[in-house]
């Protein structure tokens, strides 16, 4: 189900549900707007229309993901406007594609890549699919990978190494929304093709380059990410968050301290974020401070008055007042 990289602007997003359209018009709305005018493809689905759907345009980079029911996929000629490579990544559900001669099945936990100047199908099976979609130009990414009809139409893990790194990194993208500037963009896009050439097959010289600026920095961010996800929480340790990333808590730990603080201080700024939010809402004003700050992940209130007032300059009594009074 290829996304193509056309629309306008440093970064072009917007969501598309069916329960956004009514049911005696979610087929053609389904076909028209997202097939043919979005995706560029003839879009028929075999059974009951759903489908929830992030799409991000970024310069020489589409992305899409989300869940939809089973469709018939098919890129014809005529629909043909780029030769961009398209990567679909399976996360749960399966879909049959046809590409090249060739017909490989996308299950749980495989990704696959096609050229997307060339007439293809994709069959997406009964019980729908969730999926990563991208679509990378061309001209940028093949300096990264040497040929690029090595890579097409050969299945790649995707819940291993570098396709890893570059699903979560692709999620913590679409999870950011509009909160990101163009500049954070700019080099968000940069780390997504130096994953992908990786997870492709990168060329040696472009191998080192990825490893030494996107590796680690999605690395960090898909940790930091799962660290504000997790609010921070008292209970979260170096351990569990590298069981979880497949990662050693040293490496994580000398990750943090590669931009200069430690994974402890991190975390301690996520618990203060978030007792610090609850604190400023007036929905929580009939709650004690001992309560707020103990759901923040702090066991000690001396010690969460101390961090709180060394990081605001202000006391938790403060804040809640000036949010009270406004």
């Amino acid at each position: 189900m290829p996304v193509t990289a056309t629309m306008k602007g440093p970064s072009a997003a917007f969501r598309l549900t069916t329960d956004m359209v009514s049911e005696r018009d979610r087929v053609e709305v389904m076909r028209e707007v997202y097939g043919r005018t979005v995706l560029k493809v003839d879009l028929d689905p075999l059974g009951p229309t759903r489908v929830d759907i992030k799409v991000r345009a970024l310069p020489g980079l589409g992305i899409a993901t989300g869940t939809c029911s089973e469709f018939r996929v098919h890129h014809s000629t005529s629909l043909i406007e780029s030769d961009d490579l398209i990567l679909l990544a399976a996360l749960d559900g399966a879909s049959v594609m046809k590409h090249r001669g060739r017909e490989e099945a996308v299950g749980n936990g495989q990704a696959l890549m096609m050229s997307g100047e060339e007439v293809g199908l994709n069959l997406i099976q009964p019980g729908g699919l969730r999926f990563v979609n991208m679509s990378f130009s061309l001209k940028q990414l093949s300096p990264l990978i040497g040929d690029p009809a090595q890579v097409l139409m050969r299945p790649l893990p995707a819940g291993s190494g570098a396709m890893r790194l570059l699903l979560d990194y692709v999620q913590s993208i679409q999870d950011a929304g509009d909160a990101l500037t163009p500049e954070a963009l700019h080099l968000a896009t940069t780390h997504m093709f130096d994953l992908a050439a990786l997870a492709m097959g990168a060329t040696r010289d472009a191998a080192e380059i990825a490893r030494g600026r996107g590796v680690r920095v999605a690395r960090l961010r898909a940790i930091k990410a799962d660290i504000v996800a997790h609010g921070g929480h008292g209970d979260l340790s170096a351990e569990d968050i590298a069981r979880r990333h497949r990662l050693s808590a040293r490496y994580v730990r000398k990750l943090f301290e590669g931009e200069g603080m430690s994974l402890s201080d991190f975390m301690l700024r996520q618990r203060l974020l978030r007792a610090h939010r609850m604190l400023s809402d007036p929905r929580h004003a009939g709650r004690s401070i001992t309560a707020i700050a103990f759901e923040a992940g702090f066991n000690d209130l001396s010690h969460f008055n101390r961090a709180f007032r060394r990081c605001y300059d202000a006391t938790p009594s403060d804040v809640r007042a000036a949010a009270l009074k406004d």
